[in-house]
């Protein structure tokens, strides 16, 4: 049954720049769980794992642009930073039939330039409010903990499905959530029925 984040307590779970060597596991984990999620999905592992691609998409989760290479977009020319989104929007189409309408700049650098490249595309730009800083810290039994910590309504949760110590722990992370009251869900269904602005940063939802 849709979840309406209206009326329930709704956290978006997010992960970022795969696939990865352990995003099949991540996905039987979140089909056992009946969490749906969004990926936040760079262009070299889209064409490298196109099947687990299509997967992600046909069991129901959120695919959005994160970049053909995971360039600082801020540092860049604006022809650099079309072509960065561009060529991933075009990869995910051709793979899935669909186009994202979400993307989050790498390492959360953005301005207006990048704000008006994402405009002209379609895409809402959208940052965190919590981060497990699994980049960082590979250790599973931390992860949770730093996650569930800083978890509140209507938040942006931020982890990578390409470190090893992260697809570990996402059973913690949601068991725990939903001990909370938290119910995760992808990005799109935390702003339903609105949508998010093209070209506007959000790091959480709007409060309803």
């Amino acid at each position: 049954m849709p979840v309406d984040c209206r009326k329930a307590r709704c956290v978006a779970l997010t992960f970022d720049a795969g696939p990865g060597p352990d995003t099949a596991h991540l996905v039987d984990v979140l089909k056992a769980k009946r969490v749906s999620v969004t990926f936040f999905l760079l262009g070299k592992n889209t064409r490298a794992r196109p099947a687990l691609v299509r997967r992600e998409a046909t069991e129901g989760h959120e695919l959005a642009n994160h970049t053909w290479t995971h360039r600082r977009l801020t540092l860049v020319p604006q022809t650099e930073i079309r072509r960065e989104l561009v060529t991933l929007q075009e990869q995910i189409k051709q793979l899935t039939g669909r186009a994202p309408t979400l993307m989050r700049p790498p390492q959360g650098l953005t301005d207006a330039r990048v704000a008006e490249v994402c405009r002209s595309l379609g895409l809402a730009q959208i940052l965190w409010s919590v981060t497990a800083s699994d980049y960082r810290d590979h250790d599973p039994g931390v992860i949770p903990s730093r996650v569930l910590q800083g978890a509140r309504r209507n938040g942006i949760i931020l982890l990578h499905d390409v470190y090893p110590g992260t697809v570990p722990a996402v059973p913690a992370i949601i068991d725990g959530l939903r001990q909370r009251g938290l119910t995760p869900v992808t990005v799109s269904q935390l702003f339903a029925p609105a949508r998010p602005v093209p070209g506007r940063a959000y790091w959480t939802a709007p409060q309803t």
